[in-house]
């Protein structure tokens, strides 16, 4: 099962952590995998390009292992810009947990 942790502060979200693996399908053919791992990098790839906000990113070597940590000191402007992509990304996150919740579940 994926397991998707939000932690937030001042009602932004701080950081998040993706771990475990769906198992929903065969390698190569699990969607939900797909899914979110498309949702999450394609979030990050976006915050890095469109805000140039310097996040910290831990990866597991073997996948199955994501943590996004949202730095401090950043303009408010900034800010924004981190956050509401970040926001879109657990939208949809939920989206994929409410169709498959057998496989990933969310902590917010």
């Amino acid at each position: 099962m994926i397991h998707a942790n939000i932690t937030r502060y001042y009602n932004g979200i701080k950081q998040f952590t993706i771990s475990g693996h769906a198992e929903s399908g065969p390698y190569g053919y699990d969607l939900v995998c797909a899914g979110v791992s498309a949702v999450t990098f394609g979030s990050v790839n976006a915050v890095l390009e469109m805000s140039g906000a310097d996040l910290s990113i831990e990866q597991g070597g073997e996948g199955g292992f994501l943590r996004v940590t949202v730095p401090d000191g950043m303009t408010e402007t900034t800010m924004e810009k981190v956050q509401i992509l970040f926001e879109g990304m657990l939208i949809s996150l939920k989206t994929i947990e409410k169709e498959y919740s057998d496989y990933i579940t969310i902590q917010d």
